[in-house]
This record gives structure tokens, sequence and C-alpha cells, in this order.
């Protein structure tokens, strides 16, 4: 992975953040990607000072030319693209009946077409050097969580988008990796959206119970260097999926009991 130039979306805090870290430490130059200047800016600096390795671009996913901003900016800067992460993504919490639709689709905008417009244009540099898209879903792509429905949906239609594009572009070596962590410790909670678009401001969960996001971090690196097609991290998470094969009538019953003991639960 030496030298490989990576774009990670979402890269001002959470797992977005900590791969920035890891691939900037296996010797890749990181191109890092948020709304967030500032804390693009403090990140950079901590990559690489002399910004050689490192290339912060302020960019909102959710505006196409921003996306395609994006991937000129580091054909410009480094000739070549070898790995995207599409990792930016938020959150919501609130009953399906109580939502306002326009969360519904600010959710869709950021998880589904944010990544849909990042592939998109990177998609001809990286059948160029045979790399790889990464998309960072949730355990939350593979059940539907109650209070979660934009969230669920926004990551199974992501998910399908990457498992199409693996599929096509099979006889062209194009790896397609989904990545789907259980509850990680971040700040998604914090910044979830509630019923009219307000953001929750804290977590409804106990954080430091959870997988680090350099945990993920580190898996999704390994997973990119071996060429996965899907990780299922965690316990609980190998957990769901699995029950959801066998069990799935049950697994609702428990998934709902265990969502319900929430702080503030909508249910």
């Amino acid at each position: 992975m030496k030298n490989k130039i990576v774009i990670i979306t979402g890269a001002s805090s959470g797992i977005g953040k900590a791969c920035a870290f890891e691939f900037a430490s296996k010797g890749c130059k990181v191109v890092i990607a948020a709304r967030n200047k500032p804390r693009l800016e403090e990140l950079a600096n901590q990559i690489d000072s002399s910004g050689e390795n490192v290339l912060a671009v302020q960019t909102d996913i959710t505006d196409e030319n921003a996306c395609r901003r994006l991937v000129e900016q580091t054909i410009r800067k480094f000739g070549a693209l070898h790995v995207l992460i599409n990792n930016a993504g938020i959150s919501m919490r609130a009953s399906f009946a109580e939502v306002k639709t326009d969360v519904l689709k600010q959710i869709m905008d950021v998880n589904f077409w944010g990544a849909v417009y990042c592939t998109k244009y990177a998609i001809p540099h990286l059948l160029e050097t045979q790399g790889s898209v990464v998309g960072v879903s949730s355990i939350a792509g593979k059940k539907g969580l109650p209070g979660r429905v934009g969230y669920s949906s926004s990551k199974f239609a992501m998910e399908g988008m990457l498992e199409s594009i693996r599929v096509e572009y099979l006889k062209r070596k194009l790896h397609v990796l989904t990545v789907c962590p259980g509850f990680t410790e971040s700040e998604i909670r914090e910044h979830a959206l509630t019923a009219d678009g307000s953001q929750q401001s804290e977590s409804p969960r106990d954080e430091q119970s959870m997988m680090t996001a350099e945990e993920v971090a580190k898996h999704i690196f390994n997973g990119v260097v071996k060429r996965k097609r899907q990780m299922i991290l965690g316990r609980e998470g190998k957990l769901t999926v699995f029950l959801n094969k066998i069990i799935p009538g049950r697994l609702d019953k428990m998934v709902y009991k265990h969502m319900k003991k929430e702080d503030n639960s909508p249910f």
C-alpha cells in the first residue's frame, strides 16, 4: 500500500479520521474530505505538516459537482487514485410516523447519493489502477432498525449500489468492499437527526462500551489489502446477521426490545 492514493470522505471525525491516520501510517497518500474545514486542516497538519502526502478538500458530498472536484483535485495533485472510502454519513432517531420526509431525504442525500457521486467520478481512475471502492455501511444495512428507518434505508441502498458495481466491473478487476460495523464509538449519534431535523446533541448509548473507530479503521485497511468483499464487524453485528437468516421473526422482537431500552426512545 506504500504510496497508494486514498480518498476518505467524512474524514473530520470518527471512522473517517481514524482511517486517515491508519492509511497514512502505512505509507499511503491520503485525501481527506469533509464539510468542516478547520478540522480537516488540523488533521492534515497532524498527518503531514509539509502537505506532501496529504490533501484536505472541503467537500459537501450532497453536491455532485463538489464530488467531481474532489476527484479532480486528487488526480491533479497525486496523478492517480487507488482507493475510495465512502465513509461520510449521518444517522437519525425518530419513529417513521413522526419524522419529516425532508429528514429522510437528507439522510439519503448524504449516505446514498454522496456515495453514488463520489464513486461515479472515481470509477474511471480506479479502473486504471484496478483499485478499491469501500462503502462503510452498518449492521443497519443488514437489519432494519426501528427508529432509524432513514438510516437503514440509506445503508441498504448503498450496499445494493456497490454490489451492482462489483458485478458490473467483475472482468475489470475492480475491488468492492462493504464494511458493516456494529455500534462504534463516534460522534454520529450526537449529530443524529430527530423527527424535525434538529440534531440529537447527545448519544443515547454508552459510547465507551463500543468498538473504537481505530479498531474499525484497522479492519478496513486489512480488508483493502486482502481485497475482501464484505466484513461484518463485532460479535453483536455477526450475531445479528446470523440470526436474521435463521430466525428473522424472533430477531425482530429482540431488536425492538433492545432499541426500546435506549434513553428517550421514541417507542
